[in-house]
């Protein structure tokens, strides 16, 4: 498999966070497609602006909110077109290590059919309560896998094989909102594409800003659960036989 990597990032106002990361991002010579998903106007004139001063920098423009994975799966669309084969997603937020790029690309370059994921090492910036709510879906997700192989299923920096994930939202009615991080690693995981962890640091900026729903997103993740955990039930001898395989 052939490997042309470009970036992708979904954004919603996050305007001053994007600009940041695109200075974090420059120095990597990689084309860049930032997707403004519905953002205040505020933020959707300084991605506007961005875009003008970097000839590197491609904004994909939504009317109206899609969320988190409507917004990714905007952006590798874009990059199927124009010839990408592999896209890293990094979150707009400045949460992400960007000087650890290199490393999650020198990764999925040596495993191109591979899905590239950061396993977050947190700082004292993480407050406590979203460690303990990521550990559950941890749990969950190991469940409906019968596997401790996806060892954090939603960090927001990992590579994507743009062919593999298409294929996949071709066929199946994806998580479009904060539920896609978790949905589209076990469901890849499904189908055989291997999933492949790094240790990338992330910290929470003091001044960030959350596009996280407490009520809402996280009844999205419960149902996004159960969904799987329902999935898992009928596939659950070929995911044994499987890791039965991987153990020989």
């Amino acid at each position: 498999m052939s490997f042309n990597p470009c970036i992708v990032v979904p954004v919603f106002n996050h305007g001053t966070g994007a600009c940041a990361l695109a200075e974090r991002l420059k120095p990597f010579g990689l084309r860049a497609i930032f997707v403004n998903d519905g953002s205040r106007m505020d933020c959707a004139e300084l991605l506007r602006r961005l875009s003008q001063q970097n000839d590197w920098i491609e904004i994909v423009e939504h009317e109206r909110n899609r969320g988190k994975g409507g917004a990714v799966l905007s952006g590798l669309r874009v990059a199927q077109a124009q010839g990408f084969t592999h896209a890293l997603q990094i979150d707009a937020d400045n949460q992400h290590d960007a000087s650890d790029i290199p490393r999650f690309l020198a990764l999925a370059s040596q495993n191109p059919r591979a899905v590239i994921t950061g396993q977050p090492l947190f700082d004292a910036s993480a407050p406590t309560g979203r460690k303990i709510a990521r550990y559950l879906t941890h749990v969950w997700v190991w469940i409906e896998t019968l596997s401790f192989v996806i060892r954090d299923s939603m960090c927001g920096f990992r590579v994507y094989p743009i062919n593999a994930v298409l294929q996949l939202a071709s066929r199946t009615k994806l998580g479009q909102r904060m539920d896609f991080d978790s949905e589209i690693l076990v469901r890849l995981f499904w189908t055989g594409i291997p999933v492949i962890s790094l240790p990338t640091i992330v910290t929470y900026p003091p001044d960030g800003e959350s596009n996280f729903r407490i009520l809402y997103d996280n009844l999205l993740i419960t149902r996004m659960h159960m969904r799987l955990v329902c999935g898992m039930l009928w596939r659950a001898p070929l995911l044994l036989y499987r890791r039965t395989l991987a153990r020989a």
